[in-house]
């Protein structure tokens, strides 16, 4: 049962964060690490400094751990539904907890802070940051592409029989 019409949907995005290196590139990066610390670690070995290996092995698996670590952090997501009531944002956390915020979109501010240093929006008192995971860059297009769709939703168009 629906109480009324379906608000129509005037913006919508999904944020994520960026990882410029791949699966197969994270692969790679282990080989190569592993092949510098045995080109150095193996002659120290040879040479009676066999705890330098022990050192050696440790650097690649905190490498190893510290980019796994990272690929976990990517997992987080934001999504920006902008409706004719409301600005919808579901955040998901990496371990999968989802976190909803329902901004009145009538009331809604786009603020930028300085060197776009975060995104926050308002509405009646509530106050959501997004997109801390972005880049200044990608926030200062976020909130231009918010501004105009609130622009656009703000600004009513009225359909008369002369237009055609």
């Amino acid at each position: 049962m629906n109480d009324g019409p379906v608000p129509a949907v005037h913006f919508a995005t999904s944020l994520s964060p960026h990882r410029s290196l791949s699966a197969e590139g994270f692969k790679w990066l282990i080989r190569g690490a592993i092949a510098a610390n045995l080109m150095i670690g193996l002659p120290m070995y040879l040479l009676g400094a066999w705890p330098v290996m022990g050192f050696m092995g440790l650097d690649v698996f905190l490498l190893w751990f510290l980019f796994k670590r990272n690929y976990l952090d990517a997992r987080r997501s934001e999504t920006l539904v902008l409706t004719d009531r409301e600005l919808i944002v579901d955040r998901r956390a990496p371990d999968g907890e989802r976190e909803e915020h329902r901004l009145d979109a009538y009331w809604l501010k786009v603020e930028l802070g300085e060197e776009n240093a975060r995104l926050v929006l308002s509405s009646r008192g509530n106050r959501v940051v997004i997109g801390r995971f972005l880049s200044p860059d990608e926030r200062a297009k976020v909130a231009g592409q918010l501004k105009a769709a609130l622009a656009a939703l703000r600004t009513p168009t009225y359909r008369h029989a002369w237009d055609g």
